[in-house]
């Protein structure tokens, strides 16, 4: 029996698996990088083990390392999580090879699907080869790892060979391989899979389907179990065709076969041979610990004939510390704050006080509700996403609690079109009116000498907020009976808690600060200062910097005094596995270059100057 586990991975699903393990009585280790030292896996692992540098290539990918770093803390297991090394048949054999037990399926089966164009082979399918007009809209798509890195919608034949290049360079950041291929693109179809679950004796169970169809950058956001909308027919022709991907290579352990329906057809995308991000969901329905079964399989144990009855739906969202308004830009900084209210599960590899860095997958936790109803769970998720105390980077905790309330969404099912459709209106800032109010009242009250209000006349105050993109000025005055505002009444204002009356109907606002960032409620605000800095001002065609991360790439022959056309690629950023473009915003003249080749950014450092022509 597995005494000791290795976890190969980080943040929330390193957690999460210890979790588990420490309820087997199962002793832990962790590996970590030099920027997770701290990291909340690496501080309740029972053993954590340091792989030296910050970046995936130097820790997380290093498959000798980590090999050493089990042999090292004495596990007598290694499991693999998702992402990074998760899917790669050389580091199984090589865990194997150290006389270490394996969580996850063989080598062999690994390699036959690690690759999605040989597993489209193995199913009948072949890519497209020669790309024509004809073939148009296609998708470029990584051939190892997932997660949606390394993949572009193609819709114009002259994008391809960017599409290709980049697609590329992304995947080889995020899985250590670069190889890509090209494939029809079915606009509007479902995102659907089946999670099966594998013993040694040749039991295959299959564990209902899940929707993963909201997607950004092909990446899931919003993920339920079961699929909505399905018929039994097509449900049978899933689960039949998943077994098949599972008996054609001898599966063992957790995997999930992965479908894009449209029209009615299911068709195959690939195997993911490990854990899915989207497991708990699968969990609340089938009550069970798919973590808990991966262990049990690996030592051997059978799965009983049949799986156990699946009971109501669930959804589960993932937050992410991104701005959706702007081209989904990560975010870095302090995690001041993560809570959420009892009666949903929080699944996060971060805690209060926390730092979000660059190297890493954006993603801050996981919300799952359950509930008897479809209807139901929606509601309770955003219910409890709307209550949730996140505070620190900006995040999508607002286009979370709008996707799962919008029509499209919750009237279902949705498909993978849903944010390229509905996107604008998800993001457009609907801010609190009153939360600026809130948020001075509690301002002036935290800073008084004497932690009150003075009981003579004043002249009116006035405080300045950014929330939206939108600049937002709050009046008020003292009198002998407190502060008042124009029609609101200011029932109690403490620096932490406001109580307002609006038309007979009185609020309650929890407000927090942390430096100039304000949080009232839901609603994130910044403190601006009273007078504008004059040195703020920027040339016009200034192009800054709308993330952390680093520059990869500088186009070809860029120098200063070049002519540039309207759109025309200039400077590629990387961060949170993801490249980013910064475009030329008018065609003119190129006046200032900053950027080089690795040189570490922050939001808002000026790359360059485009003067319009």
């Amino acid at each position: 029996m597995i005494s000791t586990l290795l976890v190969a991975n980080r943040g929330e699903i390193a957690h999460r698996v210890f979790r588990t393990c420490t309820e087997l009585g199962i002793r832990t280790v962790a590996v970590h990088s030099d920027a997770d030292e701290n990291a909340l896996h690496a501080r309740v692992a029972d053993a954590a083990v340091r792989l030296p540098g910050a970046t995936p290539a130097e820790t997380y990918l290093r498959g000798d390392l980590i090999v050493k770093a089990a042999l090292a803390a004495g596990a007598d297991a290694v499991h693999p999580g998702y992402g990074f090394l998760s899917e790669n048949p050389d580091f199984a054999r090589a865990v194997l090879d150290a006389g270490l037990l394996w969580i996850g399926p063989p080598p062999a089966a690994i390699e036959a699907m690690a690759s999605k164009t040989r597993a489209k082979e193995l199913m009948g399918i072949a890519p497209l080869g020669e790309v024509s007009e004809a073939d148009l809209p296609v998708l470029v798509k990584a051939a190892a790892g997932g997660g949606g890195r390394g993949m572009r919608v193609v819709r114009r034949l002259a994008d391809l060979p960017a599409a290709l290049e980049g697609a590329a360079a992304e995947a080889a950041s995020a899985f250590g391989d670069g190889q890509v291929f090209v494939e029809p693109y079915v606009e509007r179809g479902r995102h659907v899979e089946v999670q099966i679950l594998a013993d040694t004796h040749g039991t295959v169970w299959t564990l209902g389907t899940r929707d993963c169809s909201l997607q950004r950058r092909h990446q899931k956001v919003i993920e339920e179990a079961p699929a909505p909308g399905l018929t039994p027919r097509l449900t049978e022709e899933l689960y039949a065709l998943a077994v098949r991907a599972a008996r054609a290579v001898s599966y063992v352990g957790a995997g999930t076969v992965e479908f894009l329906v449209a029209d009615g057809r299911a068709h195959f995308l690939e195997m993911n041979t490990r854990l899915q991000v989207e497991h708990p969901v699968t969990e609340a329905v089938f009550g069970l610990d798919l973590v808990a079964e991966q262990l049990r399989v690996a030592e051997g144990h059978p799965l009983p004939a049949a799986p156990p009855a699946a009971r109501g739906h669930a959804v589960e969202a993932r937050l992410y510390a991104e701005d959706p308004a702007h081209d989904w830009a990560p975010q870095t900084g302090t995690l001041h704050r993560l809570a959420v209210p009892a009666g949903v599960r929080l699944d996060t590899g971060y805690t209060d006080g926390d730092t979000i860095g660059v190297h890493y997958d954006p993603m801050l936790a996981k919300v799952v509700a359950h509930a008897p109803t479809r209807a139901e769970a929606l509601r309770r998720l955003a219910g409890a996403l709307e209550r949730a105390e996140v505070h620190g980077p900006v995040t999508n905790r607002d286009l979370l609690v709008r996707s799962l309330r919008h029509p499209g969404f919750a009237d279902g099912p949705p498909d993978t079109g849903f944010y390229e459709r509905h996107l604008a209106e998800l993001t457009r800032p609907v801010p609190d009116v009153h939360a600026p109010l809130a948020a001075a009242l509690a301002d002036a009250h935290g800073r008084s000498r004497f932690g009150g209000w003075r009981n003579v006349p004043a002249q009116p105050q006035t405080k300045r907020y950014e929330a939206g993109g939108e600049e937002i000025e709050v009046r008020y005055r003292h009198t002998r009976q407190g502060p008042v505002a124009d029609g609101v009444r200011v029932v109690h204002a403490d620096a932490r808690t406001v109580v307002l009356e609006v038309d007979g109907v009185r609020r309650k606002f929890a407000v927090a600060r942390y430096g100039d960032q304000v949080y009232v409620g839901a609603t994130r605000l910044t403190a601006l200062p009273r007078f504008p800095d004059p040195a703020a001002q920027l040339a016009p065609g200034s192009l800054l910097a709308p993330m952390p991360g680093t520059v990869v790439r500088v186009a070809d022959g860029l120098t200063e005094g070049a002519a540039v056309t309207a759109g025309q690629p200039l400077i590629w950023l990387e961060a949170m596995k993801m490249q980013h473009q910064i475009t030329a915003p008018a065609a003119g003249t190129l006046t200032a270059l900053h950027a080089e080749p690795g040189q570490q950014v922050e939001p808002g450092l000026l790359l360059a100057v485009v003067q319009p022509t």
